[in-house]
């Protein structure tokens, strides 16, 4: 039996009740795998928007917001599924093939409307996964401020 070795990065739990907005950490164990996030995500029990915002090894970001129907997902580079467990159970999971091995472009994969009803339309968010410059955490940012969670989201990274 093989000890896996642990995924550097941080997985957020973001909740938006009665107006207000909360992050807390998730366990390191969500950037595993897709389905430790969608558990963790799960004993958060809210009447408003719940999602997780996961950065995985300064690499790529996973959103994740659980439905009854299903979580929706997005990956912002199907490539990373080449190499990280979690981005190829994303993959998985939206019934899409891996890209090839030689192909080294980056294109986000999955719902890019995820946060459009919070105000983060699809077409702004493929730019945010898009932008090769930044690292995960920087994206993630854009995408709290674009939503109106920037000031808690950055407060929890300050503490992690």
């Amino acid at each position: 039996m093989s000890v896996k070795e642990p995924v550097a990065g941080f997985a957020v739990a973001v909740v938006r009740e009665d107006g207000k907005w909360r992050c807390s950490a998730l366990d390191a164990g969500a950037l595993t795998g897709l389905d430790a996030a969608i558990t963790e995500l799960a004993k958060l029990r809210s009447t408003g928007a719940v999602f997780g915002l996961l950065a995985v090894d300064d690499e790529f970001f996973v959103i994740v917001r659980p439905s009854p129907r299903g979580p929706s997902l997005l990956l912002s580079d199907a490539a990373a599924a080449l190499d990280y467990d979690i981005a190829a159970d994303v993959l998985d999971v939206l019934r899409v093939d891996p890209p090839d091995e030689e192909d080294d472009s980056i294109w986000p994969e999955g719902d890019l409307d995820i946060l459009a009803d919070l105000g983060l339309p699809g077409p702004e968010l493929e730019v945010i996964a898009g932008e090769v410059d930044l690292y995960p955490d920087e994206q993630l940012q854009m995408i709290a401020q674009r939503c109106g969670f920037g000031g808690e989201f950055t407060a929890l990274l300050d503490e992690i």
